[in-house]
């Protein structure tokens, strides 16, 4: 199953560490966590702050401890097909809250969601329209769907998360009806 993801962080420093992750299932199941910092997770930007709005000493008082929303995230997001916006540096954090857990970096991996986006309408119009049209026909929707991107995001990481799955939901349902559209206006086989 599909997985949107999202984490804030400490700042956008090389030694950020992530202080925020949520993820959000295609059928809308989710879960979001303050992350408590390890013990050698010490930077810290103001104006990180400022955009996220979590305190670290919210973090260090109401966060749950780093290996255990690791642990979670391997429990729950195992086998399924995980997807962020910016993955290179969602990609950074997981990283760094895997190995702070004593866990391999690579032990859950992120794609980019424009593939999700991609797969999701290619697995919808294959055989239904065209096939020398069938890659414009995705990368209109895809442009589509992209553009009914907030502008301005939460910069929560729960937020976040539900919007990237409503982008992939809205390009879902419209691959769905241009799909049936499609075989309507086929006229059947004598």
């Amino acid at each position: 199953m599909n997985v949107f993801l999202d984490f804030e962080a400490s700042s956008l420093d090389d030694r950020s560490y992530p202080i925020e992750v949520a993820w959000v299932f295609e059928d809308e199941r989710s879960e979001s966590h303050l992350i408590a910092p390890a013990p050698d997770w010490t930077d810290w930007n103001p104006d990180a702050e400022r955009i996220h709005g979590i305190a670290r000493e919210i973090l260090v008082r109401e966060g749950v401890a780093h290996d255990v929303v690791a642990a979670r995230m391997v429990e729950q997001l195992t086998g399924h097909s995980l997807f962020a916006s910016a993955p290179s540096w969602d990609g950074k954090w997981l990283s760094a809250l895997l190995r702070a857990a004593g866990l391999p970096r690579h032990t859950l991996r992120l794609k980019d969601t424009d593939i999700a986006l991609r797969e999701t309408a290619e697995g919808i119009l294959r055989g239904v329209v065209p096939q020398d049209r069938l890659e414009a026909i995705v990368n209109d929707l895809m442009a589509r769907a992209n553009a009914t991107k907030d502008n301005a995001p939460a910069h929560r990481a729960l937020a976040d998360a539900r919007e990237e799955r409503s982008v992939w939901q809205r390009l879902r349902d419209a691959a769905t009806a241009l799909a049936e559209a499609s075989e309507e206006a086929t006229p059947a086989a004598p």
